[in-house]
């Protein structure tokens, strides 16, 4: 019997596109991040096992896009609830300070800080 991942995971409300980073074609979006892996909505099932080239582009504060560049093995593909559309989840290899960087600011912005107490 399989057990469960205990992860700690961060949805993401609005999915941010992820690329191959080879061909520049849209792979899928984003459904969560940890620093261990991401999982991935596309239209297509991954290919479990194989290594996958990836890019997100990042929308910077000076306007321009960012890019992180990162590979990840693909762990598992599974059709998500929505038909047409297939969960698959990643585990990434050596994620690059960037990709650290992003889940450490994502994990900032979604997390519930109690309220300091007025004077």
């Amino acid at each position: 019997m399989r057990s469960q991942r205990r992860i700690e995971r961060h949805q993401l409300p609005y999915y941010l596109k992820v690329f191959n980073r080879i061909t520049d074609k849209p792979m899928g979006y984003l459904g969560n991040v940890s620093l261990e892996g991401l999982m991935l909505i596309s239209q297509l099932p991954m290919l479990v096992g194989a290594r996958f080239d990836m890019r997100l582009k990042i929308p910077g504060h000076d306007g321009q896009q960012h890019f992180i560049d990162f590979y990840a093995t693909c762990q598992w593909s599974r059709e998500d609830v929505n038909p047409g559309n297939f969960d698959s989840g990643f585990a990434l290899v050596a994620p690059p300070p960037e990709y650290v960087e992003m889940v450490e600011a994502l994990r900032h912005y979604f997390s519930f800080r109690p309220l300091a107490a007025s004077a």
